[in-house]
């Protein structure tokens, strides 16, 4: 049996009092619930907002692995994301552009990385210059930023993607893929891409222009959760808190690679090698825009659709969310 005994009032009050005097004034936290973040957290491109929901929130928010279906209900990839719901999702620019085809209320509202990619192929299969891929077969996922880039890469070189094989590959196949000549090259984000690279060793030559397209991995919400007013107050606290991890990871990565590996499961030098090959804006690209209307054009065509206009694809970008994060006093 457990004796409950009811403290005296004042003596609440005074170990309440004292209680308040002992080390520094508590901090203001807000009393909203916290909003539910989902991130690729196999995508090395996840550092930032990992690092930001541990350690630059209050108390820290849990950052379960999902992307934008999270935000809309829609069906995930079984076995890569998990279920359930989500008010922040990250995701390449690419599928915000797939999916608000159905859900036009998907609003992209922050860059957190940017990501070079690469066609990793063997010269033993012929391959010296990027002419060379005419005929070959070059393995990534279909109508991703991958597959993106190997159109806009092949396209600004003069090549036809009809005079390429291009080949669905598993993204825990590719380095096997390529090393076995299952196929000739592959395109793919790191650290798959770098796993493919030193599979084939001095047999690799490589193909990239980040001018022609750089993968935005961006936060993603939707305008009914803006619309909230605690909602969207805690959706700018936790862009705010991106940035500011943003910039002490830009300074030592280090923290942030470590967290990377134990959220991964990829080694530390897997995800230190990724590291060259990404950027970290924490901001809204002054091209993003731009490189949507190219790839809205590629994902149309693709799925027999009429393109959306300018002005249709500015209205998945909101820029007010980064505005009011940068102007937030962190202070209080």
């Amino acid at each position: 049996m457990v004796l409950k005994m009811k403290m005296p009032t004042g003596l609440v009050l005074a170990l309440a009092a004292l209680a308040g005097c002992a080390g520094q004034a508590p901090v203001s936290m807000s009393t909203a619930a916290p909003i539910a973040i989902r991130a690729n957290t196999g995508a090395v491109e996840a550092a930032p907002v990992l690092l930001a929901a541990r350690d630059f929130m209050p108390g820290g928010i849990e950052v379960g692995r999902g992307a934008i279906p999270n935000l809309v209900g829609a069906p995930n990839v079984a076995g890569v994301f998990d279920p359930g719901p989500a008010d922040v999702a990250t995701h390449a620019e690419t599928q915000a552009l797939r999916y608000s085809v159905a859900h036009p209320g998907i609003r992209i509202i922050l860059t957190a990385t940017e990501g070079e990619y690469r066609i990793v192929a063997r010269r033993s299969a012929g391959i010296t210059t990027i002419t060379d891929l005419k005929g070959k077969r070059i393995g990534t996922l279909p109508d991703t930023s991958a597959d993106f880039f190997v159109h806009r890469l092949l396209e600004h070189n003069g090549i036809s993607t009809d005079d390429v094989i291009i080949q669905r590959v598993p993204i825990a196949d590719m380095a096997n893929a390529l090393s076995s000549h299952a196929v000739d090259a592959i395109a793919i984000w790191d650290p798959y891409g770098a796993d493919a690279a030193r599979a084939i060793g001095a047999d690799l030559i490589a193909f990239s222009n980040p001018d022609v397209y750089r993968e935005r991995f961006n936060l993603n919400t939707t305008a009914d959760r803006l619309a909230d007013p605690d909602k969207r107050k805690e959706i700018v606290r936790f862009v705010r808190a991106v940035i500011d991890a943003t910039e002490a990871m830009n300074v030592d990565p280090s923290v942030a690679q470590m967290l990377m590996a134990e959220r991964s499961g990829f080694s530390i030098g897997q995800v230190k090698g990724s590291w060259p090959h990404l950027r970290f804006p924490a901001a809204i690209p002054d091209d993003l825009l731009d490189a949507m209307m190219v790839e809205e054009q590629w994902l149309a065509e693709r799925a027999e659709r009429a393109p959306r206009s300018r002005q249709q694809l500015a209205g998945l970008i909101d820029r007010s969310v980064y505005e009011e994060a940068m102007a937030l006093d962190t202070k209080q």
